[in-house]
């Protein structure tokens, strides 16, 4: 009987121990990431690019500009 309430111990603490460790990660990564779901993500991405896009052009519209006489 001592051995099966050792036993018995060592797995609840076991899981006491991986839970801990989930909710840790959890935690992390929700801090690292936000709350933010996939689909803000990829619209603040796609805004990102457009903005980029704009400013390559921009820039192109004035390199042209200078080369004109």
């Amino acid at each position: 009987m001592p051995e099966e309430r050792s036993h018995t111990r060592q797995v609840i603490g076991s899981l006491v121990v991986a839970l801990l460790i989930v909710v840790a990660a959890v935690a992390v990564v929700t801090a690292k990431f936000g709350p933010t779901s996939a689909a803000e993500q990829e619209a603040v991405e796609e805004r990102l690019e457009q903005r980029e896009e704009r400013l390559e052009e921009r820039r192109e519209l004035q390199e042209e500009r200078r080369e004109e006489p």
